[in-house]
């Protein structure tokens, strides 16, 4: 952790938290890290990394398990600490920390099984003629000290204990996480937990470390630092592709796995309208609203068909919209930034605000908001098709199969797309479906795309600029190869392989040995 200073030590510049619900701030202030003690951070992460990354699954599992065990213990000033700081409901936090402890114990389990290292071997033939096989075996191994951002609208399950600081823990790397200014003090009660779990388990210190700072200067440091061989990022397309061009610029690459949000287009096809449009309605407005709004998976878009049925269906969305109260957004900034947003795409000629919930004077505070155009509009004007953070969705009337394709083909892409249809209408929707496919990481059909289930199967992901990398996921059992690499090792003797690699199968895995899968 950031341990030269301490919470309340104001001789340098400091992070202090906001709370959005009365704009006041709160103490204590948390003291900006230098760049001194981040380059001395980064080295006793690479110092550890390379006793922790030789440790086997069960060790790092058992860590795993020691940090949300604390996490569970000091679940409720860290829960009351990010209600102050982000006017999440507790009920929400609460969901959220017991998220947080599952993710943590499910890679837990994912580490200590080991068969996520994709376990080659190829026996040799040294008497194969005309020449000899080698013998060749190969398995992922950590990268090294990887750098993990917080996310603003999850100060729990995408934040110090997240998944990405379990993924990158779970596969053997050490682990450098840079605050988000958002909440700072619900980080530095996790970050406590963590540094509690480490110390506890008997690991190096340099196996985690917690950096504020109020701005980008120790963010863009950390990523430049050339002992820092992976980043795992949530936020701002702005900030993303900052990090994605500084981790490209660098004399050594490294990757960075960047999720910059998403519009989740909701396609709603005839059928399934004039059979349930009013629920359908329903299920998208409290998808939208959800939390303020403030989800990567906010359905923003919403195209369909304009008939009379249609009608019927947007009825319904503006009396739910007008009846929905103002929220409290996390922060100041994101507030004005959805206001702003909200206000630049209503000065789009041909787009019209068909609801706007109450309002409130109270600080932070965002209203719903309905907004339509038809689809020739929409594809005339790329400003249409960008995230706005909060709770608002845009329709997007269209008079033909035609239209609709071509919505979904002028499309960025996502991280979801769904498509409420019956099952002749997927049937013989198969255009729009591919379509779809090359479009976003996960497709829903007849759900909505708010909530993200952790487990082996799921995909949080996307084409780029939902991410920066569409070959990972930040969620699910396959988050943890983002920060593994693979290595293959030739002609070694049994006893010098890793224990995933040797003849006995020690560790009993799920292997492909000769091009046979098996525990063998």
């Amino acid at each position: 952790m950031n341990t030269t200073r301490h919470p309340g030590n104001t001789e340098s510049p400091a992070v202090r938290a906001v709370n959005p619900t009365t704009g006041q701030e709160l103490d204590p202030p948390f003291p900006c890290t230098t760049l001194d003690e981040l380059d001395r951070a980064v080295r006793r992460a690479t110092d550890a990394f390379r006793s922790y990354s030789r440790l086997p699954g069960k060790q790092r599992a058992c860590l795993l398990e020691a940090i949300a065990a604390n996490l569970e213990a000091a679940a409720e000033p860290i829960i009351e600490r990010a209600h102050a700081e982000t006017a999440l409901p507790k009920a929400r936090l609460q969901g959220e920390m017991a998220r947080t402890c599952y993710q943590l114990r499910f890679l837990g389990r994912l580490a200590e099984e080991g068969s996520w290292v994709d376990a080659r071997v190829d026996h040799g033939m040294p008497d194969r003629k005309p020449q000899p096989k080698p013998d060749v075996r190969s398995m992922l191994r950590p990268v090294g000290p990887v750098a993990v951002f917080g996310s603003s609208n999850f100060p729990l399950a995408f934040s110090v204990a997240g998944g990405d600081t379990a993924s990158a823990l779970a596969a053997g790397n050490t682990v450098l996480f840079k605050v988000h200014p958002g909440h700072p003090g619900t980080s530095d009660l996790v970050g406590r937990a963590i540094q509690k779990a480490v110390q506890a388990s008997g690991m190096p210190e340099g196996v985690f470390a917690l950096l504020f700072d109020s701005g980008t200067q120790i963010g863009a440091a950390l990523v430049q630092h050339p002992q820092v061989k992976a980043v795992g990022f949530t936020g701002s397309r702005r900030a993303g592709r900052m990090f994605v061009a500084l981790a490209a610029a660098r004399p050594e690459p490294i990757p960075v796995f960047a999720e910059m949000g998403s519009v989740n287009p909701v396609f709603v096809l005839p059928h399934a309208m004039r059979e349930r449009g009013a629920a359908i309605a329903e299920g998208i407005h409290a998808s939208v609203i959800l939390g303020v709004g403030q989800f990567c998976t906010n359905p923003g878009l919403v195209v369909f068909k304009a008939d009379q049925v249609a009608q019927v269906f947007q009825q319904k969305l503006v009396e739910l919209f007008s009846n929905t109260p103002a929220g409290t957004m996390l922060t100041p900034a994101i507030c004005r930034n959805f206001i702003s947003g909200i206000e630049a795409l209503k000065r789009v000629h041909g787009v019209s605000e068909l609801a706007h919930g109450t309002t409130d004077s109270g600080p932070n505070k965002a209203a719903a908001v309905l907004l339509a155009v038809d689809a020739a509009t929409f594809l005339r004007e790329p400003l249409l098709a960008q995230e706005v953070f909060g709770p608002s969705t845009l329709l997007v009337q269209c008079q033909t199969d035609e239209e609709m394709l071509n919505v979904a083909n002028s499309l960025e892409g996502q991280l979801t797309a769904t498509v409420h249809a019956t099952d002749a209408e997927l049937a013989a929707g198969i255009d729009l479906m591919q379509m779809l496919e090359a479009k976003a990481g996960r497709l829903i059909a007849n759900g909505y795309p708010t909530g993200v289930e952790v487990c082996d199967a799921m995909v949080h992901s996307g084409p780029y600029p939902a991410c920066s990398d569409p070959r990972s996921t930040s969620v699910g059992a396959r988050a943890i190869q983002r920060f593994a690499r693979l290595v293959c090792y030739q002609n070694w003797p049994d006893w010098a392989l890793p224990d995933g690699l040797k003849d006995g199968n020690p560790l009993g895995l799920w292997r492909i040995v000769d091009g046979v899968q098996g525990r063998h």
